[in-house]
């Protein structure tokens, strides 16, 4: 897959069809508009996204459900062929739609454009579906996937639903993190974790002890204060079963498949010892949601 900063590098080659929208999280909803686009026969497969997140950009707060890195290689597993990042800007957001369209549609070769139903663009959010036909573009609009959005996935995540987060996503939810020096408790207690540096702007999951998975190993995981040890500092540490090595200053991408319990201070080391334990016997026993 190909990834372009700029319109010039995307120009003067194929047909595309595109799809067009920020996409955080590349949930059911976005990947029934990208699958519209790889669907077009003829035409090639492009997304137009964005980055930062417009709504960051225009004042408001966004905990963001993927990386951009982690939507590119999203991007990637929906078969599409090339994107182009527009880095969305104050000058980018006073865009009329019609300058947006003949700049940045236009200009890598759109016939096609697929958007959910009611996606609006430009200055002021002015653009419409219907204008690009105006414009001389087919569009094909793809019907809101029911009860699939981002700020959904974002409530279940804050609350530790991940089965449910999971639903409207089509995979697991995950936290990304960058594997830094911890208090190398764990491995003194024989469960050594990674501890991860987590984006300021992404989304954390709630506070508790979850099953999931990094890759192909089974991992136990822990997201919050760690309060047995009178922690205040949030942390995301993961435990990967029956792996041993070094992974400093790797980038993880933890899937969360279930919720075990809360965090909470134990009596004694021995007690917090045995409920680990219990913790990876559950991990090695739950379901990847779907």
């Amino acid at each position: 897959m190909n990834v372009a900063r700029r319109v010039d590098e995307l120009a003067g080659g194929a047909e595309r069809a595109v799809a067009i929208g920020t996409f955080d999280g590349v949930h059911l909803g976005h990947q029934a508009v990208i699958r519209a686009a790889t669907a077009a026969a003829g035409l090639r497969p492009t997304v137009v996204t964005f980055d930062p997140h417009p709504r960051t950009v225009l004042g408001n707060r966004v905990e963001l459900l993927a990386t951009l890195g982690r939507r590119l290689e999203l991007f990637e597993q929906c078969a599409i062929e090339d994107v182009l990042v527009v880095e969305f800007t104050p000058e980018v957001a006073a865009l009329a739609p019609e300058a947006f369209v003949h700049e940045v549609l236009l200009g890598i070769g759109a016939q096609v454009v697929v958007a959910g139903e009611g996606f609006r663009f430009g200055r002021r959010r002015e653009g419409t579906l219907e204008l690009l036909r105006t414009l001389g573009i087919e569009v094909r609009p793809v019907p809101i996937v029911n009860c699939v959005s981002s700020t959904r996935i974002r409530q279940y995540a804050h609350a530790g639903e991940v089965e449910e987060a999971a639903r409207l996503l089509g995979r697991p939810l995950e936290v990304e993190g960058v594997v830094v020096s911890g208090d190398q408790r764990g491995g003194t207690l024989g469960f050594p974790t990674a501890n991860l540096r987590v984006d300021p702007d992404l989304l954390v999951p709630g506070y508790g002890i979850y099953a999931g998975a990094v890759g192909d190993r089974r991992a136990a995981i822990s997201i919050g204060i760690n309060p047995h040890y009178g922690g205040t500092e949030r942390r995301v540490e993961a435990y990967l079963l029956d792996w041993e090595g070094d992974l400093y200053g790797e980038r993880l991408v933890i899937e969360l498949w279930r919720r075990l319990r809360d965090e909470r201070a134990f009596g004694s080391e021995d007690e917090l010892v045995a409920q680990i334990a219990r913790d990876v016997e559950e991990t090695r026993a739950a379901t990847r949601p779907h």
